[in-house]
């Protein structure tokens, strides 16, 4: 059977358009349904190590796969001035993702140069990065010493055999758990474990999951399985709710709700009703967030997503490499969210897909979760 090669950069691209009127950034921008700016997710890499099967399955992402060429990617440089350019605006939350950010060489440079920006509030840049754990331990202290505030580390399993079926690439739990020794030993921390729970691949791990964390300065989250992309082949029937996620956990381990930390946290919190720490559910599927949204995503090669289930990018790059000012890209910047009217979510929890026909959403692994 031929190999079956889904091109990410394929999705529409329309070019960012520079406002006639420039429109100098106030600190606080706010979108159509009056959601304000607050966070910035950058994907610095297209590759993964992995081949997580609701992610970057092997049938997708062979050995022969085109990932993008080096000049494609934006420099640490363009990085960072696309990142002063989102502070200007209000950003004061940025997560590094992938791909696997780790695989990007020299990353604690960048974190270096972002942790070197400041804020409109004044308030330290909240600089985190998530990582599937298996590079880790050879870098949690370089990006602790770099400027680097904590790490969210993904782990879909405690036994070995259902890990490995699920990262298809043989890597070992005890691997990525010294990993998290490592960052928490670095002070990357609080420390958050991301399990992805998949109906008939892993979710007899969940109570197992939760007895390892319990006690422990980790946040263990649970997030549904979602329809992100279409190499996943995803199926509703697939998906776990985070309803009975908590009410596994709860018959063994009792929990207690807890408020958010923060408006638009996507996490809903539980404790353990004997003080042993707390859990988070991500209901990215039964329940929408949306309202509360407040991220943009930056692409490898430099496109810009409203949403994480976006069908289209906006090419922020060929303004940067276009010569032109902060200015004028910033202007273009606070128009496209402006205009951000996203709420895929919702329509989803309505109609099944939230799409409309035909239209094909951007792939997870190209623009980070």
């Amino acid at each position: 059977m031929a190999e079956k090669i889904i091109m990410l950069n394929d999705l529409r691209s329309p070019a960012l358009a520079i406002p006639a009127t420039p429109v100098p950034p106030s600190g606080h921008l706010v979108d159509a349904l009056a959601r304000p700016l607050h966070d910035l997710r950058i994907s610095v890499t297209d590759r993964c190590n992995f081949r997580c099967v609701y992610c970057m399955p092997k049938e997708v992402f062979g050995k022969d796969y085109p990932y993008l060429p080096h000049g494609d990617l934006l420099s640490f440089e363009e990085i960072t001035r696309v990142a002063r350019i989102f502070i200007a605006h209000g950003v004061e939350k940025i997560r590094l993702t992938g791909g696997e950010p780790l695989l990007r060489k020299n990353l604690e440079h960048l974190v270096a140069m972002l942790r070197a920006l400041p804020t409109v509030s004044g308030r330290p840049l909240d600089l985190t990065l998530t990582t599937n754990g298996s590079i880790l331990a050879r870098k949690a202290r370089a990006l602790k010493d770099a400027g680097l505030d904590r790490v969210t580390v993904s782990l879909d399993a405690m036994d070995d055999a259902v890990f490995k079926r699920m990262n298809d690439v043989d890597f070992a739990v005890s691997d990525v758990l010294a990993g998290i020794e490592a960052a928490h030993a670095a002070g990357l921390g609080p420390i958050k474990v991301n399990m992805v729970v998949k109906r008939g691949s892993n979710d007899d791990q969940i109570v197992p999951m939760a007895r390892h964390f319990k006690g422990s300065p980790v946040i263990l989250r649970f997030i549904e399985y979602m329809d992100v992309g279409a190499s996943n082949g995803w199926n509703m029937d697939e998906v776990v709710p985070s309803n009975e996620v908590v009410q596994r956990i709860g018959a063994e381990m009792p929990l207690a709700p807890l408020d958010p930390n923060y408006t638009g946290e996507t996490a809903a919190r539980w404790r353990y009703l004997d003080g042993g720490g707390e859990i988070g559910v991500i209901s990215s599927v039964t329940g929408a967030f949306c309202k509360d949204c407040s991220r943009m995503r930056l692409s490898t090669e430099g496109k810009l997503y409203t949403c994480l289930f976006a069908t289209q990018g906006h090419d922020l790059r060929a303004l940067l490499r276009g010569g032109h000012d902060d200015l004028a890209i910033g202007g273009a910047v606070a128009r496209l969210w402006q205009g951000r009217a996203d709420r895929y979510s919702e329509t989803r929890t309505i109609n099944t897909t939230g799409l409309a026909r035909g239209a094909r959403k951007v792939e997870m692994s190209y623009i980070g979760g």
